[in-house]
């Protein structure tokens, strides 16, 4: 498919044979990822990928959509606190335009500024281990992520109602 729009997800996921939204956190050296429920309202953390080479990456992916049934996928962006688009940025979409080679389901980009420095503070308020959080921020940053995409979903769905 194609990076599409949040409403356009939306109304993809309405269609009868619904799945589950793989969320990615991508960074430059891993990849966080989290998955939703079946009905689209919680987002939870389920594994960290290692970014080395892309194949690899790609093979652990496809895996992971097919073994969770996910329909589609969020992507962080890491926009700029001034509202707009780095060298980052292009990196995650040339990563997601070189994904789109390879999948077939649709991918929306979400905002994810102060994701992670959202999710550290608050391992960090639950005093975890630096060790510890090294392990889970970026798993963490996807669920946190991907709950900003249900969310806002969800609040679409109220007001059209």
């Amino acid at each position: 498919m194609a990076v599409v729009e949040l409403k356009e997800l939306s109304d993809f996921l309405k269609s009868p044979e619904r799945g589950r939204i793989m969320g990615l956190d991508v960074g430059s050296k891993t990849v966080g990822v989290a998955l939703s429920d079946k009905t689209f309202l919680i987002a939870t953390p389920l594994s960290v990928l290692k970014r080395e080479k892309f194949q690899p990456l790609l093979k652990s992916l496809t895996e992971l959509i097919k073994e969770n049934d996910a329909v589609a996928l969020v992507v962080g962006l890491p926009i700029e606190m001034s509202g707009g688009e780095g060298a980052k940025c292009q990196s995650i979409r040339q990563f997601v335009e070189n994904l789109l080679e390879f999948i077939d389901i649709p991918v929306v980009f979400w905002d994810e500024r102060l994701s992670t420095a959202a999710v550290t503070r608050t391992l960090l308020e639950a005093d975890v281990s630096r060790e510890k959080r090294k392990k889970v921020v970026d798993k963490l940053a996807a669920s946190y992520i991907l709950q900003g995409v249900l969310d806002a979903m969800k609040n679409m769905e109220r007001r059209t109602t």
